[in-house]
């Protein structure tokens, strides 16, 4: 297992805990649907798309959870910073950090075993909203997505 896997997996309990710590302070609900997709999102190092939340959520043996439920709870768990969309993959990962509403966020996935790391730095929201002012343009949302090789599978492919 790399790394990606270890750190996602450690995080969950701490990032459950505040998204409902933070619903609770905003006067909104994780519903159970919301919740369940959450968890999934963590029991996963890699990004996951909404097909395949609705089947890991769905219960067994009965009626699969229509992808449009999916949807909902992804975009209330968006819009809350409880999760990030990687739109290279139109897949979504669990975010457990928290960030402000104008931080640059990047992340690093990696084209070998999916495993994603995830960064913030002032540096590079300065360099976007830099880029941005120059050209008088508003940003809504600053993801930057690196696509390569994590460290692990480097040292796997040398071996």
């Amino acid at each position: 297992m790399c790394q990606h896997a270890h750190d996602h997996a450690d995080q969950a309990e701490a990032g459950l805990a505040r998204a409902e710590a933070v619903c609770s302070e905003r006067g909104l609900r994780l519903t159970p649907i919301r919740r369940k997709t959450l968890e999934a999102l963590y029991a996963d190092h890699r990004p996951v798309g909404a097909y395949d939340l609705a089947d890991r959520i769905s219960p067994p043996g009965g009626r699969r959870l229509a992808p449009i439920s999916i949807y909902r709870a992804l975009d209330f768990l968006v819009e809350q910073g409880f999760v990030h969309r990687l739109s290279s993959r139109n897949a979504f990962i669990a975010c457990p950090h928290g960030h402000g509403a104008d931080e640059a966020v990047a992340f690093l996935i990696c084209e070998v075993c999916g495993g994603v790391d995830e960064d913030a730095s002032p540096a590079m929201r300065s360099a976007i909203r830099g880029m941005a002012q120059a050209r008088q343009f508003k940003t809504s949302y600053q993801v930057v997505e690196i696509v390569g090789r994590c460290e692990h599978c480097r040292n796997a492919e040398a071996a």
